[in-house]
């Protein structure tokens, strides 16, 4: 299976099992405090990784990668739309929507993700891709599908949609800077992200809760926030973002079956549904194959690779021959045929 595969189905394994815990830590804080304990255990969990991981290599394996000031605008972009503008939206339609509705409209996240990676962003998409998308989103709307939603007024549907936006354009502009280090990106979101939510919360007047309640929505924002966002931008460096967005929409579904484990819950005959459409959706994405004659036009970047086809390229450093490393490098022009995805790599027009 491809790494970028194997990536994208640890995060949405990481987020999906996350959520059947939120929906127990809610019921012990109000919505946007526990948004912002979310993101801020993620935070720094990761910088706290992040330090101790520089510190231990000496900067030797991780400075190569590192965010530099051409990234800042792509990656506070992210922050503002995926991390503050997404929550603060959400909170607020949930305050206008029933929850059933409010689960449903959150699948739209997948689509649009995939919408403007293909129109906006001009990603390579073809018929099986698409096709698989569109099952994966399926099954996710009926496991969502509790009871019918009833929408009077649509205000809070909006919101919710324009949280879906709000992360969907997140997830494209978070692709701009896949190829720096993944831990980096993800502290750095979500210490902003979790800070700027928390201070919402206090300034609503949300009391802050009990020490064992702070400590789990630090554990679970770590993990399921955290790590699952590391997977998430590893995957965007190797498959792109519709399609890292495809296999994340895989996450209702592991939500569902940690649900039924903890939670005791019976399976439906909706859920097995699901599940085999999603499956099919996922082998869809699994057996596509995307060949042709291609140019690779110059490029300079840095991040972890081997001396592969793409990467033929002298050292003016000492290298003692360890592979993967890391180090700025520039890719000449190529011209070649091989399969591929739309990865950090192969972003060139069809």
């Amino acid at each position: 299976m491809h790494r970028g595969v194997v990536y994208a189905l640890l995060a949405a394994t990481l987020f999906g099992a996350s959520t059947p815990f939120s929906k127990i830590l809610v019921g012990q804080m109000a919505p946007v405090m526990l948004a912002g304990l979310l993101y801020l255990g993620s935070g720094l969990g990761l910088l706290t990784w992040y330090a101790l991981r520089s510190l231990f290599s000496r900067g030797e394996k991780t400075s190569g990668d590192r965010l530099t000031k051409s990234d800042l605008p792509w990656l506070g972009g992210a922050i503002l739309t995926g991390g503050i503008a997404g929550p603060v939206l959400l909170m607020i339609g949930l305050t206008l929507t029933p929850a059933s509705s409010a689960s449903l409209l959150l699948n739209i996240e997948g689509v649009l993700t995939a919408l403007l990676a293909w129109f906006v962003f001009k990603e390579n998409f073809d018929r099986r891709i698409f096709a698989g998308m569109v099952l994966i989103v399926i099954a996710g709307i009926l496991l969502s599908w509790d009871e019918r939603p009833e929408l009077e007024i649509p205000w809070g549907a909006l919101a919710i949609v324009a949280a879906c936006l709000c992360w969907a354009i997140d997830n494209n502009l978070t692709r701009k800077v896949s190829a720096s280090d993944a831990v980096q990106i993800a502290g750095i979101k979500g210490l902003v992200a979790g800070s700027v939510n928390l201070s919402i919360a206090l300034a609503l007047g949300y009391s802050v809760p009990a020490i064992t309640s702070i400590a789990s929505a630090g554990l679970v924002g770590f993990c399921g926030y955290g790590l699952s966002l590391v997977m998430f931008v590893l995957s965007l460096r190797h498959l792109g973002t519709a399609r890292t967005g495809a296999y994340f929409s895989a996450a209702p579904f592991v939500g569902a079956v940690v649900s039924l484990l903890i939670l005791g819950e019976t399976p439906s005959t909706v859920f097995w549904i699901a599940s085999a459409l999603m499956g099919m959706g996922i082998w869809l994405h699994l057996t596509e194959t995307h060949g042709h004659q291609h140019t690779h036009l110059p490029l300079s970047h840095a991040h972890s690779h081997r001396h592969d086809a793409h990467h033929q390229h002298e050292h003016n450093f000492p290298w003692d021959d360890n592979e993967p490393h890391v180090h700025p490098h520039e890719h000449e022009e190529l011209t070649h045929s091989h399969e591929h995805f739309p990865d950090i790599h192969h972003r060139h027009k069809h």
